[in-house]
C-alpha cells in the first residue's frame, strides 16, 4: 500500500493542502487519514472511492493502477486547486469567486 500512501501525499501537494485539510475535506478523522498517508492502514472500498472523489481523482490513480488522474503542468495543478477550494465553499462565496474569475478572464481577453 506504499503506492496509495505516496499518491495521497502527492495529490494533497498538487492541491496545495495539508493532510489534515485533506482529511477534513474527506470527512475523515485526521488520525485515521494519517494511517492511510503513512501506509499503516488501507481504506475499505467505500472510503477509497470517497477519498478519490473528494480529492478530484480516481481510485485507480490512487492505487497506482492508472496514469489517468495524474496532473503535471503548473496550470492544471492551479485549476485543480481552484476546483477543490470551490467545492468546499458555501454558495454565496462561490458566486463571488465566479464573478471575480469572470472579471479577470474578461480583462485578459481584452488584452489579447
Amino acid at each position: 500500500m506504499d503506492v496509495f500512501a505516496r499518491k495521497l501525499k502527492e495529490r494533497a501537494e498538487q492541491l496545495g493542502i495539508s493532510n489534515a485539510e485533506a482529511a477534513r475535506r474527506c470527512d475523515l478523522d485526521e488520525r485515521r487519514y494519517a494511517h492511510y498517508v503513512s501506509g499503516r492502514r488501507e481504506p475499505d472500498l467505500a472510503t477509497l472511492v470517497k477519498i478519490a472523489q473528494t480529492l478530484g481523482t480516481t481510485p485507480n490513480w490512487l492505487l497506482g493502477l492508472s496514469s489517468i488522474g495524474t496532473y503535471g503542468t503548473a496550470r492544471t495543478d492551479m485549476q485543480d486547486r481552484l476546483i477543490s477550494a470551490a467545492q468546499m465553499m458555501q454558495d454565496e462565496k462561490l458566486r463571488h469567486l465566479v464573478i471575480q474569475a469572470e472579471a479577470l478572464a474578461a480583462e485578459d481577453a481584452e488584452r489579447g
